[in-house]
């Protein structure tokens, strides 16, 4: 933030383009409900997208059921 001159805070940078931008393009998405997780950087090293992160979570849930009594499986 421009201390010095506070009139200029608001305004856009010249290297900022929203001129291809689409108004409301994850609306609907985002009302329907987001499950944002955040990663330890340790973690985000390992895992490079949602695929790789959803694999090793369903591995683990299907271990996991594995150790699970049978009566308790679910």
């Amino acid at each position: 933030m421009n201390q010095d001159n506070p009139a200029t805070d608001d305004e856009m940078r010249a290297e900022y383009d929203f001129s291809a931008g689409v108004r409301g393009k994850h609306r609907e998405q985002y009302k329907a409900g987001t499950n944002v997780v955040f990663l330890a950087s340790d973690v985000a090293r390992e895992f490079k997208d949602s695929e790789s992160v959803n694999r090793a979570l369903r591995l683990l849930l299907e271990l996991a059921q594995r150790q699970l009594p049978p009566n308790r499986a679910a």
